[in-house]
């Protein structure tokens, strides 16, 4: 099995259990909304739903199962800003519904410069990984797929997406004041919203230079240090080998805060809004192996990297 697999199996049962831990403790309180709330949280779930539908149509029909993923960036402004306008623009519901839309903005763009959104709507450039596990003798059977693609690619990311953005719904009525539980919050937003913008910033360069430079003519291997290794190795990537999801779950767990000194916490700190930052948790500990499996395929020195650079928070330095 080797050290690494070990310790990434380990890794993955230690985070498995803490957030079951945090998603009990977070539920232990029970669900109370208010008239106001109950009537927000039913325009979410119509627009999650029509949401939901249309991806599923539109990634059956055309065969770009990417829709949920243009659609990622786009449905939390829109969450927000419902939210924020319906709670009577307080400054609390303010301040998150601006994080939340340069999170959007950020993140549709970075999605565009792959060739994501184009006309039609529905067309544009797919995912690698879809691609990948279409490819699955499985799950790559028409009918198998369809069900993934409706159970998991539309149903469940749409309602996910829904769910990051429940923290502020849980605050939408509070008479608290703009406390520091909302400082904090939202200075630790704003960190690990630059901290992935850097690093799709520097994944981005990497990829556009070595792909320039295969473009003339050369072999992966012929390309100069740190290209010809495949992946990135530099900047943030030299401390991380996800620094853009670590700052992703950091930046909706820190949401959570908000909930905070509002008197709606049980045990000083849990509350029901948190079970969609939790499960954000899991689905990047998936998705993370998942794209790892694939690099290690392709790339003769990623098991090395993987073994020597932590998988999220930054740390040691990468040297060969």
């Amino acid at each position: 099995m080797g050290d690494f697999p070990l310790k990434a199996i380990i890794s993955n049962v230690i985070t498995v259990l803490i957030v079951a831990a945090g998603l009990v403790l977070s539920l232990l309180g029970g669900i109370r909304l208010s008239a106001v709330q109950q009537g927000t949280l039913l325009i979410l779930a119509i627009i999650c739903a029509v949401s939901a539908a249309y991806c599923f149509l539109a990634g059956q029909l055309s065969g770009n199962t990417s829709q949920m993923d243009k659609l990622w960036s786009i449905l939390p402004i829109v969450y927000a800003w419902v939210i924020a306008i319906r709670g009577g623009l307080t400054l609390r519901l303010t301040v998150i519904a601006v994080l939340i839309t340069l999170w959007g903005v950020r993140l549709t763009y970075n999605f565009s410069l792959k060739g994501a959104y184009t006309l039609p709507i529905w067309a544009g450039r797919e995912d690698y990984r879809w691609q990948v596990l279409r490819q699955h003798k499985i799950l790559g059977k028409p009918v198998i797929w369809a069900l993934f693609n409706l159970l998991f690619i539309s149903l469940y990311q749409n309602a996910l997406v829904l769910a990051i953005c429940l923290p502020a719904l849980a605050v939408m009525d509070s008479p608290a004041p703009f406390g520091i539980p909302d400082a904090v919050a939202a200075v630790l937003m704003l960190g690990f919203l630059a901290l992935e913008t850097v690093a799709d910033r520097q994944q981005w360069l990497f990829h556009s230079k070595k792909k320039e430079l295969l473009g003339s003519g050369g072999s992966l291997a012929s390309l100069p240090l740190p290209y010809s290794r495949g992946f990135n190795t530099t900047g943030l990537w030299a401390y991380s080998r996800h620094p853009n999801y670590f700052a992703e779950q950091a930046f909706w767990l820190s949401l959570c805060l908000v909930t905070l000194g509002k008197g709606i916490s049980h045990m000083a700190v849990f509350h029901w809004s948190f079970v969609g930052a939790l499960l954000l948790v899991l689905l990047f500990m998936g998705s993370s192996a998942f794209g790892e499996s694939v690099s290690a395929r392709k790339y003769p020195e990623y098991a090395t990297y993987q073994s020597k650079v932590s998988k999220y928070i930054p740390f040691r330095k990468y040297r060969p």
